[in-house]
């Protein structure tokens, strides 16, 4: 039953509807919260119990200390989940295994089941196999479905069997553009304890980049597939109170440049003001000139640049988006009505309290790229070549940049701090400045030139060479305004007689079946597949690491002469070895840079000063020629984009093609797990769980599987890509009589913890400092020293009793919100990390997996304690304590010494201590149901 201590009910009439709201004005000082706060000072007056919701909550809520960098603790309840595929398929398994252990444990199987709205979309399992070929849609499609059928089936049979759970079939779209374009509310309605309900819509997703709705005013954000099982279950989320950066934009962005140059140059702002963990909330006078799509582009790399939530308010453009996209007239007329009504429309005169403000003049932004291994290295286009010849040349990303904004001159890229920050926030340090005669020469770079036959056309590739060239990722591809903009430029080079080149692999993947719609509306479709940019698929292909196999005779030059190639892509990740196993450089680029690349084939080219190619009269043809204007892409979008499209295309979003409505789903409440499946097997979280969870115990002698370095991400720890025949994962399916052409991904096999447990460790760029100069996942077995792969070496110690913890360096953990890299981090018997610092969403995960996150007091590291990885290693301060304490003793043993550490216990929230209690969020969740 929901309390109402603040008198906070109240009604809103709309077009003849009346809902039940519950008024934020109630609560006295909320007008001086941020946007983001005021969603979440509703969530708590709606949801208040007395219990999981309390008024000291509220309270709590409503006297936010902005400076503060530990406020209180408070229950955020989610209005619905959305899911992808790769992490919606194990959350599906799990929730089956749990309804398993219901019914072995006495308890009714059917308790498992969403009680908030859940929707996953299938976009992760098409590969790019097939490109440049009018039939390539159609037979990567299929062999989709070949590949991914037992997955599917699993999926078809959660939508049959459970409730408030839907599933959008493939080849329909990416996630995050289908919840822009389709199934975002803004404000959601929902039948209540007294009558129909209106309400901030609200999400958790199994995705880092679910803050791409943020653009919509919708606040969500990525968390880990274990914390969306529970919400789905009807568990609030534990979340501290969060600091709120208010970004001020003014200005417009000028000619030539996109939205792809303006997010990348947040995303390297916002990573040196530091804002992991933070919501950020754009305001000022700037924020009309965003439109919609661009909104949403920025709050899609939310965690590139580290924040929870990067939001936009509700204004004028966010109704004409919804019409746009063929919105209901009364639910428009309600967003209006109750963003207005609660004091959530966007007045560019009203500035609330942040805790930090930072500016932002959108006349400075400039055309840029990102890469070679982050998204928030920013690299000014006009210096971009110069830059990428220091990379080849050795030298670090820092002084490659330095150097090369020096070069290009002042105007290129400032050579101070470009951000202008509030008075009361000491500036950052300016960038380290390097003298030009620092630097080598700009042409000493290893030149290694490969001859090869690609096509029958001659060719040579060098270092630096483009050897994929992406349209992909619904970061780029829901922003009508530079998907038009790279169409007009295909047909601009087209018309002067320019071709893609012929070792670089080229495709298209738009986020949703729109795209392609307003590209045949426009007649801009033969340009693009004269170039190679043929249809592949809706989905993320190359962006998660499904860009295919390269153009084979490039694959063997590149491994024959050991070059250093690159790809180009308009996404919104480059980590190391994510695009591609043979690719070690990535670039983020605009869609229409992404082609502009395709037609050049290599990174050296000066895209200000050197022609893209030559015209048939010999005439050079430099990019400036070919690149459309604003009003030139304004007129087209006008021109080919209407709201019919939308309800058209999302008519029969559920309803999926024959392969998709074909399959054989068997009814009943539990899953009929089949042994022999590669893709789907049942997990052993819940194997011999007892009704109460055992006594916690200290952890004794242990010993370090990896000793790893700073920024290591989730993708290091658990890949998403490509299993290699030689890995134990592709041992493994070898000797279940899967042939290597049918391994398909990691991402594809996440319903079998068999393949993922082999996969934890794998990434073919990890660096385990205990195997130093060696890359991929092994290391050595202690105290023998031998070498092995990590499963084989967690294997051993497993048969041999000995727990294990790794150390890592800082931002531990960063990266997608992928929770197998938690899940598979434990049950290699990995018991703690011991790190510099967490990303939110690993240490999240780790907890809720039952692992133990300890970090290193301030400017403290394994270094900075002469820590070699070979010694034994005891956590001591966990048996008995009640609450956990806050710091504990880590004892290292070295053979000959004994000395002590201190750590501190990262469980931040007495949830979070629960879950940890419990051995992690679902045996905590399966006994409070059973218990009920």
């Amino acid at each position: 039953m929901t309390s109402n201590s603040f008198g906070a009910r109240g009604q809103l009439s709309v077009d003849g509807k009346t809902y039940e709201i519950h008024r934020i004005d109630r609560i006295e000082g909320a007008n001086r919260l941020p946007y983001s706060l005021k969603i979440l000072l509703e969530n708590l007056l709606r949801n208040e119990d007395g219990h999981l919701v309390t008024a000291d909550h509220i309270t709590a809520l409503a006297g936010w200390d902005a400076k503060s960098e530990a406020n209180s603790e408070i229950q955020y309840t989610p209005a619905r989940v959305l899911m992808q595929d790769f992490t919606g398929v194990p959350c599906v398994v799990d929730l089956v295994a749990m309804r398993d252990a219901m019914t072995e444990l006495g308890g009714d199987p059917r308790k498992i089941n969403p009680l908030i709205p859940a929707e996953l979309v299938i976009d992760h399992s098409v590969i790019a196999d097939v490109f440049a070929r009018p039939d390539a849609f159609g037979v990567n499609a299929e062999l989709e479905f070949e590949r991914n059928q037992e997955r599917y089936q699993l999926l078809r049979w959660g939508q049959q069997s459970f409730d408030d759970f839907l599933v959008v079939p493939p080849d329909t779209g990416i996630c995050h553009q289908v919840n822009l374009e389709y199934l975002a509310r803004v404000v959601f309605t929902r039948e209540g304890p007294r009558g129909l309900q209106a309400y901030p819509d609200t999400l958790v997703g199994t995705d880092s980049h679910t803050p791409m709705v943020n653009g919509l005013g919708v606040l969500g954000w990525g968390v880990g597939g274990i914390e969306a099982e529970a919400a789905m279950l009807g568990q609030p989320m534990s979340m501290l109170i969060p600091q709120v950066v208010g970004l001020k934009l003014s200005g417009d962005l000028p000619e030539g440049t996109t939205a792809t140059d303006l997010v990348l140059t947040v995303a390297e702002l916002l990573r040196k003001v530091r804002v992991v963990g933070k919501f950020v909330d754009f305001f000022g006078p700037g924020v009309g000139n965003v439109p919609l799509a661009t909104r949403a582009t920025l709050g899609n790399m939310s965690p590139e640049y580290g924040s929870t939530a990067s939001i936009f308010p509700i204004d004028d453009e966010t109704l004409n988006y919804l019409r746009l996209t063929g919105r209901e007239e009364h639910q428009i007329q309600l967003v209006e009505a109750y963003a207005r009504e609660q004091g959530l429309w966007h007045d560019p005169d009203h500035v609330p309290e942040y805790s930090q403000i930072v500016e932002l003049d959108l006349s400075t932004v400039t055309p840029s790229i990102a890469g070679p291994k982050r998204p928030q290295d920013r690299i000014p286009l006009a210096a971009a070549s110069q830059i990428i010849h220091r990379l080849l040349a050795g030298l670090s990303q820092d002084d490659a940049v330095a150097g090369g904004l020096d070069s290009a001159g002042e105007e290129s890229f400032p050579a101070s701090d470009p951000v202008a920050i509030s008075t009361r926030i000491p500036r950052d340090d300016p960038p380290r400045i390097h003298d030009h005669d620092e630097d080598p020469d700009l042409d000493d770079w290893p030149s290694n030139p490969a001859e090869l036959i690609v096509g029958g056309q001659q060719a040579s590739i060098d270092n630096g060479a483009v050897v994929i060239a992406a349209i992909t990722s619904c970061t780029n591809t829901s922003n009508p305004s530079v998907m038009i903009g790279a169409a007009l430029l295909a047909k601009n080079a087209v018309e002067r007689g320019l071709a893609s080149k012929p070792w670089v692999k080229t495709t298209l993947a738009p986020g949703s079946r729109v795209v392609t719609d307003y590209y045949e509306r426009s007649g801009l479709t033969p340009y693009l597949e004269k170039l190679g940019f043929n249809l592949v698929g809706y989905g993320c292909t190359t962006c998660i690491g499904n860009s295919g196999p390269l153009i084979p005779e490039v694959s063997s030059a590149v491994a024959q002469n050991d070059l250093t190639v690159a790809s180009v892509l308009s996404s919104n990740r480059n980590f190391e070895g994510r695009i591609h196993a043979e690719v070690q450089m990535n670039f983020l680029a605009s869609p229409p840079l992404v082609i502009a690349y395709a037609l050049a084939g290599t990174m050296h080219t000066d895209m200000v000063n050197d022609p893209l190619g030559h015209d048939p009269q010999g005439q050079p043809v430099f990019l400036r020629d070919i690149w459309p204007t604003t009003a030139e892409i304004k007129k087209v979008v006008d021109a080919s984009l209407e709201a019919s499209m939308f309800t058209k295309g999302y008519a029969d979003v559920y309803h999926g093609d024959e392969n998709w409505r074909g399959m054989s789903i068997p009814d009943g409440d539990q899953f009929a797990w089949q042994s022999e499946s590669t893709y789907i097997q049942r997990p052993p979280y819940f194997d011999d769980m007892p009704v109460d969870p055992a006594p916690l115990t200290d952890i004794k002698d242990a010993r370090v599987l990896a000793y790893l370095g700073d920024s290591v991400t989730t993708d290091h720890i658990s890949p998403a890509g490509v299993i290699k025949s030689d890995s134990p994962a592709g041992q493994y399916l070898q000797g279940l009589g899967v042939a290597p052409a049918d391994f398909n991904s990691y991402g594809s096999r996440r319903g079998n913890h068999n393949v993922m447990i082999r996969g934890t460790f794998a990434n073919v760029r990890l660096r385990n400092k205990l195997v130093a100069g060696v890359e991929g996942g092994v290391t050595r077995h202690l105290p023998d020293g031998e070498r092995h792969s990590i499963f084989d070496a967690a294997s051993a110690y497993a048969a041999e009793g000995v727990p294990l913890i790794v150390l890592a360096g800082s931002d531990y953990g960063s990266g997608s919100s992928r929770d197998w890299a938690a899940k598979g981090t434990t049950l290699l018997g990995v018991k703690a990390v011991l790190a510099v610092s967490y990303e939110r969403i690993h240490r999240s995960n780790l907890i809720g997996m039952g692992v133990l996150p300890l970090q290193f007091l301030d400017g403290e590291s394994a270094e900075s304690h002469g820590l070699t990885g070979e010694e034994s290693y005891s956590i001591v301060g966990i048996a008995g304590a009640d609450p956990l304490p806050r710091e504990v003793t880590v004892s290292v043993d070295d053979g000959e010494h004994r000395r002590k550490i201190s750590a501190l216990v990262r469980i931040d929230t007495p949830a979070e201590e629960a879950y940890f209690i419990h051995g992690g969020i679902l045996p905590y969740v399966l006994r409070q149901l059973l218990s009920s």
